[in-house]
């Protein structure tokens, strides 16, 4: 029953483009994997064949940003795969000044295998288990995205890594079935139960969803971000469909915020219960080390000529202090000054590039769970 069950869902959910839109190939010149049919493909991006924990075999792109101390996990929207997605990664890692990674499920693009919900969670695993192998990311420097179909397997991921920097959800579904059916309960041959799994998730989120969205309605989005632990405040693009939200200039810039207000957390090392019980015995070791403290200063208080010589010798340090303040100033000065003079170069591409990235989602035409309804009517 399970297994008819997992069959009828991939019917509703799954529409890999029908053919692919690239094909691999190895570069003789340079050993590389590379993608063909598409356009100016660039150095700074690798292509890799990852194996999944169900057997199969996928396709995942990596971009690198030189600047980035963040790193982005993409789980893209049905209807699309890599060779699609591939100039719109790159700009996106350009303007959020992240390294990014995208990859195809199971039966998409030049991956193995067959969609199923079951398949996409190995397969988002995969992804994330080359981000911490091959490139050194670390899970509190991780951001997962999940475009439509795509936040079933982010958030999936999200409520089993405690540490994670946060979260994103563009378009994002209630589950398979409210998609096409206003369902007020779970049942259990749903798919992609985010309804029950947002509320697990620990870290902030930010929730994009169009107003006019005539495939996964708005509702989804506002309900997901009300049940959201940790809120960020959301975009609710006004007359926003399905496929267009990267067309709104408030899109990048609210994306960006984002990431800035992120990058400023505290890398969470523990997990909250740990952090909180660490807190606790700290504080008590503080209270016992100032009872001591006091009662050591209640028996022997200095004489007034040793206090004025503390007095001094406390002035003394104070203006050594300040001195090295004023050094340490103006390093850091200095500093931020050839950090400005070099990423000059970058926000001044990021600017020029700004309307490219509306001209590929526009050629590109995605549409993520359209055929959804329809499907749904005929079975």
């Amino acid at each position: 029953m399970g297994s008819a069950t997992s069959s009828m869902a991939a019917k509703f959910a799954f529409f890999p483009p029908d053919p692919p839109s690239y094909s691999i190939y190895v570069d003789v010149s340079t050993g590389k994997t590379r993608m063909s049919d598409v356009i100016h493909q660039r150095e700074d991006v690798d292509v890799l064949k990852l194996s999944t924990k169900r057997g199969n075999e996928i396709v995942a792109m990596y971009v690198k940003n030189p600047s980035a101390s963040m790193t982005v996990l993409y789980s893209h929207g049905n209807a699309a795969d890599l060779g699609q997605m591939y100039h719109i990664f790159t700009e996106l890692s350009l303007h959020l000044g992240a390294n990014l990674m995208g990859y195809d499920y199971s039966g998409y693009g030049q991956s193995s295998g067959k969609a199923s919900e079951q398949d996409t969670y190995a397969d988002v695993e995969a992804a994330y288990k080359c981000l911490e192998e091959t490139y050194g990311a670390k899970e509190e420097d991780i951001i997962l995205y999940g475009q439509s179909v795509g936040s079933g397997p982010t958030l999936d991921l999200a409520v089993r890594l405690p540490r994670l920097r946060a979260v994103i959800l563009h378009s994002p579904i209630l589950s398979g079935l409210r998609v096409m059916y206003p369902v007020k309960r779970t049942f259990w041959f749903d798919i992609y139960k985010n309804i029950d799994k947002i509320p697990l998730v620990n870290c902030p989120v930010l929730v994009i969803h169009g107003t006019e969205d005539e495939v996964v309605d708005f509702s989804h989005g506002k309900q997901l971000w009300e049940l959201c632990k940790e809120k960020y405040e959301p975009l609710w693009l006004k007359g926003g469909n399905h496929c267009n939200l990267e067309l709104y200039p408030e899109y990048l810039k609210h994306l960006r915020k984002f990431i800035t207000a992120v990058e400023k957390l505290p890398r969470l090392q523990l997990e909250s219960g740990e952090i909180s019980e660490q807190s606790e015995n700290s504080s008590s070791a503080t209270e016992q080390k100032s009872r001591e403290s006091t009662d050591y200063r209640e028996k022997s208080r200095p004489s007034i000529g040793q206090r004025e010589k503390s007095r001094l010798s406390t002035d003394n340090r104070e203006k050594s202090r300040t001195s090295t303040d004023k050094r340490e100033k103006s390093r850091r000065s200095m500093d931020r000054s050839g950090k400005a003079r070099n990423s000059t170069d970058q926000s001044e591409r990021a600017r020029n590039s700004f309307d490219r990235l509306g001209d590929m989602v526009r050629s590109v035409g995605l549409c993520n769970v359209d055929c959804l309804k329809q499907t749904a009517l005929e079975a």
